[in-house]
């Protein structure tokens, strides 16, 4: 199963570094998988694994920023895991995309990385369905959360680290999950402006490590108090890493 042509949009991310096929209907990346991979701390010649890669943006994003890594994925749906590859193709990179379930990891997959990185569903199972299979599928959680965090940290090597973008509702049982393979966690609040209520947040985790929990002070995205008409008034720090495609090593210390 594919996407018919005319049901795609070619979409420029990183101020048209990248630039990624997308359904017009369906689960279409903003700025999570952007958000994702600039917080990932991967470093040329290592390897990463996406969970639900979708599309292929927040691979293809990570490795505009970090040259030289191996990169892998994996998609549930077969149109998205074709569109990943087409979509990795088109702009030079090298990606390995599977097929397959989490739970029921594949086999061309089951090996050590030294990074997981993954954008879970935000929805909750009951609730009324988008009228898009496909999109309902990306974005209603079916996998619990416990699971997404579990087959990563089974992916990791030793020291390996996962990076997490889940909504806040997700953290407590993600955090739940990461014990006793699992530590170091640190959370960063993604707050839509200042003196807002963070309703999404990254999480890092090291598996294997021991140091204490740390909730980290809110990266903030749009500048002013309220919405003035221009979606895209980024703070100049949020600007720097969605559209110059910078990293959040800053925000973890």
């Amino acid at each position: 199963m594919t996407f018919a042509e005319e049901d795609l949009s070619d979409d420029a991310f990183l101020c048209g570094r990248l630039h990624l096929l997308q359904p017009l209907k369906g689960y279409r990346a903003a700025t999570d998988p952007v958000l994702l991979a600039a917080a990932c701390p991967a470093t040329p010649g290592q390897s990463v694994l996406d969970l639900g890669c979708g599309a292929g943006a927040a691979s293809l994003c990570l490795a505009s920023r970090v040259p030289g890594l191996s990169l892998a994925g994996l998609e549930l749906q077969p149109a998205y895991a074709a569109l990943a590859r087409r979509n990795a193709e088109r702009n030079g990179i090298a990606l390995e995309v599977a097929e397959g379930d989490l739970s029921h990891m594949p086999k061309a997959l089951r090996r050590g990385f030294d990074h997981v990185i993954a954008n879970p569903p935000y929805y909750p199972a009951a609730g009324t369905p988008s009228p898009h299979a496909a999109r309902d599928r990306a974005l209603r959680e079916d996998t619990p959360i416990g699971e997404w965090v579990t087959a990563a940290l089974t992916r990791l090597h030793p020291g390996g680290w996962l990076t997490m973008i889940l909504s806040a509702a997700l953290l407590p049982g993600a955090l739940a999950a990461l014990p006793p393979r699992g530590g170091s966690a640190q959370v960063l609040p993604l707050a839509p402006r200042a003196g807002r209520d963070a309703s999404r947040v990254i999480l890092r985790a090291r598996k294997g490590g021991k140091a204490a929990f740390r909730m980290l002070f809110p990266f903030v995205l749009h500048a002013g108090p309220a919405h003035d008409g221009d979606r895209e008034s980024y703070t100049p720090e949020a600007s720097a890493v969605l559209r110059g495609g910078g990293d959040l090593s800053a925000a973890f210390g």
